[in-house]
Order: C-alpha cells, then structure tokens, then sequence
C-alpha cells in the first residue's frame, strides 16, 4: 500500500488518539509506503522528519507538486524532478509581476519552485490568471487565502502519478487524502482517496461524484484510518496492527491536557550526555497523575525543563508507549534564567508567603509579575495549540494561575480544572497581593476549581465577595470526609456551585492521598523487613524515637519545633535518655537564597541542644540536612514511636499520612502529632493535634503522644489507617477528573 497525504489539517490532523493510532499502525507495517504531499516548501517539511512520533515518509512531495524528494535521503527523485524544473519560468518575474497588478501578499516563506500569495474573498483575481497564462502557468487556490502559482501541468496529483509509475506501484494501491481545494489535482488521479472530516466545501463538492473518493466523517488522521477501513484492500492492515484491538479504551472520553510545571521525567547526565529518567520524588503524585493514562485514555502532559544546549528540542515525545499508549509529553524548554525569576524568585518571594500567611516575607516586583505572565502566555500557548476539541484541561498550583485567562479565549471550548497544592488564604491576606483582581479573574474562567479542603474553599469564597458578585448554587455538609469542630481549620459546610455572569463554576476539596502502591512495594523489596526487625532490635531500652520529616522552608516551623523540644527536655528531665529526635530536613531547590536565613538558624538551635543535653550514650537530636531515598524514609517510618508533624502552615502534609500508611501496614502502634494548620488534621480525626505556635501546646502534645498507652496508640492508628488507606491517591486523581467531567456536561 502507498498512502499519499497531505500534511496540515490531514495527517497532522485529528485527535491526538487518532495520529497516534494512524502513526503506529503506519510504523508496524513495513509493507506501507508513506508520501506527504504538501504546499509547504521542503524546508518547513525537515523539522518532522526529526518528530518522534512520526513515521518516517519514503518520499515527499513539496511546493504544491513542484519538488519530490526521497524521504529518508531528500536527495531529487530524477527524473521527475528534472521535468518539472525544464517546465518553470523566472520566479522573480511572475512575483513582481504579480504584485505589480494584483492585491496579493507575498507569502515570505522558503519557495524555490512556485510562487506563493495571499488573497482574500474580495480579491480580484483576473490580473493573477492573465499573468499566469502569460507564463504558461497555473493557478491554485485553497481556502480563499492561499495562492500559488505553478508551471502549467504541475500539482499535487501529476508529479504523485509520476512518482508511482516512477516506482512500479499498481494504482489500485494508492490512497490518496487531503481537506482543501489545494488537494483537488490528488483525486483527479483517480486513485482511491478519502476526503477527511471537516474538510473544505469546495473539495467535498468537487469529489461528490467520484466512485474512488470516500468522504470521511472524522477529521485528520482519524479519517484515513476510517478510510482504509471502508476500502476492503486496505481493511486488513487496520485489522492486524491495531493494537487497540486488545485495550480497553475510553470511547467517549474526552482528551485530558495536564498542566504541571514539572514534566513526568526528569534530566540526567549519563557519561556526558543529557537523558531523561523516571522522576526521583516519592510523593506518589505524578504516578498517581500517569496512572489515569494506563488504559489507554488520550491526553497531554504538558509542564517545563531546562533548555539544553547539547541537545535539540524534542517538543512532543510518547512517555511510556507500553502503558500509556495514548499520552504524550509536551515539553516546553525554558532558560535556566527564566525558571529561576519565575519559580525560585518571583512565586516563592511574592505568592508563597501571602499563601501561607507570612505577610512580612512576600517581596512584590512589578517586572517579575511581567515576566510571570509571560511564562503563563506560553503554557496557555502550548495548551491551545496541543488540546483536542473539547478536552479536559488540568491545571495544577498557583505558579500557573494565569493561564485560563490566556487559555479561554484561545480555546473556548476547553473545559478547564484546576487543583491548588498549596493552601488557599483568607480573604485579608491574598487581598494584599497587588494582583489579586487578575489572578480571581483568571481562576472565575475555569469551570472546576479545587483545594485540599473546605476551610481553603470557604477562603476563596470569602476573597470573591470581596471582588465580584455571585450566586451560591449550593452548598453540601463537609462532616462526611471532614472534622467540623474541635480543630482550627473546620467548617461544618462548603460552597460546592457558584454562578458568575450566568455560567456555573464547581468547587470542590478533594486532599491529595498517599500512594499505597508505591509503599506496599518497598515492603516486597527483599531485606526491607529483616532491616525494620533489626532496628527495632537494636533500639536501646526504653528509649522512644520521634521522627520529623520536613523540607526546609519558615512554613514548616523546623525552627519552632527544635526550640520547643529544647523546652520540651528542659522541663522533664525524667526523659533524657529515653527520647530521641529524629530530624530529616530536606534542602530547597538550588538557588532559593530565601531559606538560608532559617538553614542557619535551625543549624545553631541544634547544635546548642545537643551541647547542652547530650550525653556519652545519647544524642537528643539526629539531624540530617539531606533528601533521603524513600525506601530510608520508611524505614524510619516504621521504627518509630512518634511522627512530630508541626508545620506552622501546610496545604496538606502527605508526610502525616505516609507515617499513618506504614504503621498501618506494620500493625504497628505509632502515634501522630500534627499540627492544627497543616490541612490533613481535618481528615484525620484519631491525631493528637497541637498548635505549633504555641510552646505549651507543643510540650503537652508530645508528653500525652508518650504517655499514651499502646492499646490506644494501636486502635488510633488503626482508625487512621482506614481513612488514608480508602482516600488514596489514585483516589484524588479520579475524583477530580470526574468532578471536571461533570463540570462538562
């Protein structure tokens, strides 16, 4: 079989699902021969020769007929390029010609053997025709805006018949596919041809009354595939390479276009080569993210990287083609420079403090804003350009709050979700921030909003009476998932829909869960049990271990807890050497000069207790500045008597829950500390929850966690573990794609 195809709007058009199929099933078959035929000069055709997911053509045909070429080598296919090269005229003087009589654009593109314009509706073309007469011309128009003028006898369909006598290739063979009039001169070969979905009139009116022609319903890629299966001879190759066949498939399902700033892969060098490798985080949300894709649903991944300079842009490329066969990543690459004044400086100097209620940290830069916007313009950009009609769009955290306002205007279409990883502040903090009516305006496009919990709803609904009127749809009782009283962050209910300008917006609190898959496979690891056994073994007599994981950041408190467990062994002294504080603080991202001030600080708070309490045979503190492996991490978990969780502010805090997950699975008898303000102590009910501001409250939390006797820590724990375990995160992720399926609807 020889499929000859035009490129834009055919080929390259259709769903995503439906390229990647045609693409596949083009590349399992070696027995296809693929021609692209196009209006586009051979230079702007190189670029796709380097796309991954495309299938390498055997031959092309540019320049609207006027230059073929070998795919793989682009060396001329002579002598059929000779004959059509002995039949063009001066080029320089149809073009001033041209532009002299007629009001015509020159297209300024790369045209070596045709001359090309732009026209409209209103343009008279009788002066083009008479000078392309005069030259022994032709004239092809397409879509009552493109011009191109030709050596007469040359187009699409005559150097394609040329081509397949050139190779001996039966004509009942050929399937030739195009949307626009620029195609017709392909169906006048006679060949098999489909004309695809959406295609332009005047072609579908041209090839109504021919019996060769299928006009397909499906647009692009899509309507070649449903073209060769209409015609028997080319049945089979859709029959026998479709790997869809044995899948379950989302039929239906809309598209779904993730928005995160981070990519699911990361960069690596590797013998002095940058490749890229499976993210190192443990925190489950990016698997959890893949997972949705497993089964074959089509979507985008769409998030940034550094720009390398030794190596070139690969700006679409499959993920796992094995199980996530319809997911593509869609990289856009960044300056070094750009990313660290967009995240490291502008979001964590100016939105991470308002978010978290640290007022006096947030530093606003006009310039920096700017050049936020910029970043976001691009991510909107890159969304409407890859999206599907109709599809789904997830957007993740507020680095990325203003691209539904770029977004929906590009692509109205669209349905827009999006999730806020961090808290979301009161009224009276975020209304400091200098753009606040932009970035409410940006979230108001959106047709799903989401936070972890009901009291970041409730703030976000306070923000608005503050900026716009609206209308509360309705309102749902939060006590089914969520405490309502007797802790800091309750609410006994939630705005669910909110009507603005007559359209509905739903809101939602859907708190990100632990990945149980991930943790159940580090206990399959071979020696991972023997090494909890031996530690717990090996624990000194008596002596309980509390264990803090925290990545460095004033938000955590990691200052506030050391000092108050200073105090803590100052006012019971009955516990030294028999209490120990395991600290795991992680770094920050290189280059965030904001945390050294607290880097110092917790530094010298650690050293000057350990100097004072310390023994020959006790180290009160066990501090470690340093990202652990996971699989460490919950070692540590489980040889643990005591998570000390205390974040001054925390959207959620999956480390309360990873700590819940393992003692759960050990039937181990831990207890949980948490601070009242990190968002999961509304979920988990059997907590001892403090105030990390206060140091009395810090103390007596912990003195109660060690006196409490182990039937109780054990059935505690036992009752967390049951929430955690059913509100995983594969739980999160497909509650809210089902949230924003309905806002669809």
């Amino acid at each position: 079989m020889l499929l000859a195809t035009d490129l834009d709007g055919t080929f390259l058009g259709g769903s995503m699902e439906s390229r990647l199929r045609l693409y596949r099933l083009i590349k399992q078959s070696p027995d296809i021969q693929l021609v692209f035929v196009t209006g586009r000069g051979l230079e702007s055709v190189i670029p796709l020769l380097n796309d991954p997911l495309l299938p390498k053509p055997n031959y092309i045909i540019a320049d609207v007929g006027a230059t073929v070429v070998n795919g793989l080598t682009l060396e001329a296919v002579e002598p059929i390029q000779g004959d059509i090269d002995n039949k063009w005229p001066s080029p320089y003087e149809i073009r001033s010609s041209v532009l002299e009589k007629a009001d015509v654009a020159y297209q300024e593109v790369p045209q070596q053997r045709r001359c090309s314009f732009y026209y409209d509706t209103e343009t008279d073309l009788s002066p083009v025709y008479e000078i392309a007469q005069r030259f022994d011309c032709d004239v092809i128009t397409s879509v009552d805006r493109y011009l191109d003028i030709l050596p007469r006898g040359v187009n699409k369909g005559s150097t394609l018949k040329a081509l397949i006598k050139h190779l001996h290739i039966d004509e009942i063979n050929v399937l030739v596919a195009g949307d626009t009039l620029n195609d017709r001169s392909l169906y006048d070969t006679l060949y098999n041809g489909v004309v695809v979905g959406e295609a332009e009139v005047a072609l579908l009116e041209h090839t109504a009354d021919y019996k060769s022609v299928y006009q397909a319903t499906k647009p692009g890629a899509g309507g070649i595939i449903e073209a060769m299966e209409h015609f028997e001879r080319f049945r089979t190759y859709t029959e026998t390479t479709d790997i869809y066949k044995s899948m379950e498939s989302h039929k239906g399902s809309n598209q779904l276009v993730m928005v995160y700033h981070r990519l699911p892969f990361e960069q690596d060098v590797v013998n002095g080569e940058t490749i890229r490798v499976a993210p190192k985080s443990p925190n489950g949300i990016i698997p959890s993210l893949l997972g949705l894709f497993e089964k074959g649903r089509s979507g985008i991944w769409i998030g940034e990287e550094v720009k390398q300079v030794d190596r070139p842009d690969v700006p679409n490329q499959l993920i796992d083609e094995d199980k996530y066969p319809n997911l593509i990543a869609a990289t856009i690459s960044l300056s070094k420079a750009d990313i660290d004044q967009f995240y490291r400086v502008f979001c964590k100097e100016a939105f991470w403090p308002m978010i978290f209620s640290f007022v006096d940290k947030a530093k606003f830069n006009h310039n920096d804003w700017e050049h936020y916007l910029k970043i976001n313009r691009i991510f909107a950009e890159r969304i409407a350009k890859e999206a599907d009609q109709d599809a789904l769009v997830w957007i993740h955290e507020y680095n990325l709050w203003m691209v539904p306002a770029y977004l929906k205007p590009l692509r109205p279409d669209l349905k827009i979700g999006f999730f806020h990883h961090t808290p979301f502040p009161a009224a009276d903090i975020f209304n400091i921030i200098p753009w606040r009516k932009d970035i409410i305006g940006s979230l108001l496009l959106c047709d799903f909003i989401s936070f972890h919990i009901p009291r970041y709803v409730e703030n976000f609904i306070d923000v608005l009476r503050s900026h716009t009127p609206f209308k509360v749809v309705k309102r749902i009782n939060t006590a089914k998932q969520f405490l309502t009283y007797s802790c800091a962050l309750g609410v006994s209910q939630m705005t669910k829909v909110i009507e603005i300008d007559g359209r509905q917006i739903r809101l939602g609190a859907l708190p990100v869960g632990v990945n149980m898959g991930k943790i159940r496979s580090i206990f399959k690891q071979p020696g991972i049990k023997k090494e909890i056994s031996a530690a717990l073994t090996n624990k000194s007599s008596g002596m309980s271990t509390i264990l803090s994981v925290e990545r460095l950041d004033y938000v955590k408190g990691p200052l506030e807890k050391i000092q108050a467990f200073g105090e803590f062994l100052e006012e019971y002294p009955e516990y030294h050497e028999k209490v120990e504080l395991i600290n795991i603080c992680t770094p920050p991202s290189q280059g965030m000069k904001i945390y050294d001030d607290i880097r110092d600080e917790v530094n010298r708070a650690v050293g000057e207790i350990n100097g004072r309490f310390a023994t020959m045979n006790w180290m009160p503190i066990q501090y470690f500045y340093r990202s652990l492996p996971f699989e460490e991490v919950v070692r540590l978990y489980a040889i643990s008597d005591i998570a000390w969780i205390t974040p001054l502010r925390d959207g959620l805090n999956l480390v309360a829950k990873e700590y819940v997950a393992v003692q759960g699975i050990i039937k181990g008898a831990g207890t949980l500390v948490l601070s009242e303000f990190a968002g999961a102590s509304v979920e988990l009910p059997y907590t001892i929850l403090t105030n990390p501001y206060d140091m009395k409250s810090m103390k007596e939390s912990l003195l109660k966690a060690l006196l409490m006797p182990e039937e109780e820590r054990a059935t505690r724990i036992n009752r967390l573990y049951d929430q955690v375990k059913y509100y995983d995160i594969h739980y999160w992720g497909r509650d809210f794609v089902r949230e924003l399926e309905r806002s669809a609807k």
